[in-house]
């Protein structure tokens, strides 16, 4: 799939045999799988890895056994399973664990180690699970979350990974995930409700009601002299007890909505 490329790499492909697809303009990576995965439609199984070299095509058997045997109907290439991935460079790290705990929180059942890879296969029957609303690399997190909440048996294999000059990347890394994590809390806004509101909301309470405390009993001592520290320590319990309701009720609402399309 060439998504707009200016390189040779589409040449280079053909001329190995490939049949490739090309966008006249970049669309980005979520409007690219849409492209590849209609164009693949009754396939068995499809493979994707990034263009950038830095996947290891030998080790797409491993991506395709779970599916073969049976085992999976999505397989994620992880780079840091087992305890690997020593190789990425630290600050990527850091932005990866954000996210993968953004993507296994908003998908409610997922302990995915590697949100963000791009090298997967998927069967063929679980094409219709994917909506790619997504246009960019958001669509890592989307396709996990959408899979997860079809019921789709999704397993991790290892894989290899070799890392270039990052330079030639058009999106800068710290951008590019803070842009997935935005995606990540605005989908888990109406996916996990009591993750986005609930549980800040309590914790809020929790934090009014003990500086309340505080401060009333420092008042009543004369070590304080005016009840605002009271008052505003009021207001965050109130507040929080506002969020912890908001998100049970839109909890209720969306189990109303999944029993009701039968899900």
């Amino acid at each position: 799939m060439d998504d707009g490329s200016e390189d040779q790499t589409s040449d280079i492909a053909r001329l190995a045999g490939a049949q490739v697809i090309v966008h006249p303009s970049n669309q980005g990576k979520g409007v690219a799988l849409k492209t590849g995965f209609h164009a693949a439609r009754d396939a068995d199984i499809i493979v994707t890895l990034d263009s950038d070299g830095q996947h290891h095509p030998e080790d797409i058997p491993k991506l395709l056994e779970p599916i073969l045997k049976g085992e999976a109907d999505v397989v994620n290439g992880s780079r840091y399973l087992n305890g690997n991935g020593k190789e990425t460079p630290g600050y990527r790290r850091v932005g990866q664990n954000v996210l993968d705990i953004a993507t296994n929180i908003s998908s409610g059942d997922l302990d995915i180690t590697d949100s963000q890879s791009g090298f997967r296969a998927f069967a063929g029957h679980t094409l219709p699970v994917f909506h790619f609303h997504s246009k960019n690399y958001t669509i890592e997190s989307e396709m996990l979350i959408e899979a997860a909440n079809a019921g789709l048996r999704i397993k991790e294999v290892e894989i290899h990974t070799t890392y270039g000059d990052e330079n030639h990347h058009k999106m800068n890394p710290v951008r590019h995930g803070l842009s997935v994590l935005v995606r990540l809390l605005q989908d888990m806004e109406f996916n996990r409700p009591l993750y986005y509101f609930t549980l800040p909301g309590t914790v809020m309470i929790i934090i009014g009601v003990l500086l309340g405390l505080l401060f009333f009993g420092q008042y009543l001592g004369g070590t304080m002299t005016t009840l605002l520290p009271t008052a505003l320590a009021a207001l965050i319990t109130i507040f929080g007890s506002f969020m912890a309701f908001t998100g049970l009720i839109l909890h209720s609402v969306s189990r109303m909505i999944w029993r009701t399309m039968g899900k």
